[in-house]
């Protein structure tokens, strides 16, 4: 009975762990493309055409940034997530409006 206990715990121990490195680089990946895609924005005039999808944006990249250094990586993910549709909301807008 011992062994199967240690095996058991060895089987959660590795998918525990699977499971939150999943969400270090899916976390990592969003940050990175809603920064290119607020940057993007930034550029095109988006803070001065479309300011509360602007700030909206950089508000959540920046609460995703403070939740991956705290080691929140489902929340980094999930606020990096808001930003990158903030920041296609007020690109495609900014199209619209030149």
């Amino acid at each position: 009975m011992e062994k199967r206990s240690w095996a058991f715990l060895l089987v959660l121990l590795f998918f525990s762990l699977s499971f939150s490195g999943c969400y270090y680089f899916a976390a990592k990946n969003q940050i990175k493309v809603a920064q290119s895609l607020v940057s993007d924005l930034k550029s095109q005039g988006g803070d001065k055409l479309v300011p509360y999808e602007y700030c909206s944006a950089e508000t959540f990249l920046e609460i995703s940034r403070m939740e991956f250094n705290q080691n929140d990586y489902k929340h980094a993910k999930g606020f990096a997530d808001r930003s990158k549709s903030a920041a296609e909301a007020g690109l495609s807008e900014v199209k619209m409006k030149k």
